[in-house]
């Protein structure tokens, strides 16, 4: 069982905000995590959607592996740095300047392929109610008086 591995350094979205949809998806089946993304309205969502198709891709240049058996093992999102450029300032309380913080983050992704689950099957439901008929005593069912129909 190997592992596949997708990165995006330095997305232009603060980790927080990442996060959120992060934890929507963490251990999921690629399929269900797709699903998820494509209907969640956050920023972070089009960041992890796009990665995610890349590591299915890096998953799929092995013949080996099933795309459909692939689920989220590792879903990291770590603060990168600030970016800088000329140093800009927001006014702030009693004369003070506030800098721009324009935040970035580091998104990493491991896929892996689950292994094959024995099924339980379940007892039949003929036999639980069966069971069930055996243990409890049955109420006497009160006779319901029915009027009489008038035919003619």
């Amino acid at each position: 069982m190997s592992n596949f591995e997708a990165h995006h350094n330095f997305a232009r979205i603060s980790a927080r905000k990442a996060r959120y949809v992060a934890d929507l998806i963490r251990g999921k089946n690629v399929n269900t995590a797709l699903d998820v993304l494509n209907f969640t309205h956050r920023r972070g969502s089009s960041f992890l959607s796009i990665l995610l198709r890349s590591a299915i891709s890096n998953a799929t240049q092995d013949g080996k592996v099933n795309a459909n058996k692939l689920y989220i093992r590792e879903l990291t999102i770590d603060g990168g740095p600030l970016i800088q450029g000329r140093f800009r300032y927001n006014p702030g309380p009693m004369g003070r300047a506030m800098p721009i913080r324009k935040r970035t983050s580091h998104i990493h992704l491991l896929l892996a392929e689950r292994a094959e689950e024995t099924k339980k099957r379940a007892p039949k439901k003929k036999a639980a109610e069966d069971a069930t008929s055996q243990t409890l005593p049955k109420r006497a069912s009160k006779a319901r008086s029915k009027a009489p129909s008038v035919s003619e």
